[in-house]
């Protein structure tokens, strides 16, 4: 196994042990964020502007209906990715062909990871709900750590490999 496959392979395992955790977390410790979750789509601790406010999504009911949502998200993109790790696991010792085949599965664990982040928490929930804001319950700063993470590891996988590799 090459250093770059071998490279590929642990990124992607520990992209995919850090949607585990946090999916283990929020299931776990349901509380703590869907905290989070109530506060930005209430939007209570933004600047609370007549012209945004009616965007507010005040349904506990909907607030779990969202939650559980991105939980679900957060396990699926845990087990396309654990998935990943094993398909290119496999093909590990097989030629660029075999390699390049396999990693369909990871690359749609880290775009689900990619979007969860990017679409859900910085487009979503950062502009829609004006997460921004909020001085309590602002996640942009975690969710552009994690889409970092997810997309420079998408980059890696996605790159194809040649038999010169």
């Amino acid at each position: 196994m090459t250093a770059l496959r071998l490279s590929r392979l642990a990124l992607t395992a520990a992209v995919a042990l850090l949607f585990s955790l946090i999916a283990f977390g929020n299931l776990t410790d349901y509380g703590s964020n869907f905290a989070f979750v109530q506060h930005v789509l209430s939007m209570d601790t933004t600047f609370r502007s007549p012209a945004l406010m009616w965007r507010a999504i005040t349904d506990p009911t909907l607030h779990h209906l969202a939650y559980g949502l991105i939980i679900s998200w957060e396990v699926m993109t845990a087990l396309l990715l654990w998935a990943g790790v094993l398909r290119l696991w496999r093909v590990r010792r097989s030629g660029a062909a075999a390699w390049n085949a396999a990693r369909g599965t990871a690359i749609l664990g880290l775009t689900a990871g990619a979007m969860l982040y990017g679409l859900g928490f910085l487009v979503i929930a950062g502009e829609w709900f004006a997460m921004w804001q909020s001085r309590e319950w602002n996640g942009q700063a975690s969710a552009a750590i994690f889409l970092a993470f997810c997309g420079i590891v998408l980059l890696h996988v996605s790159t194809a490999e040649t038999e010169a590799d």
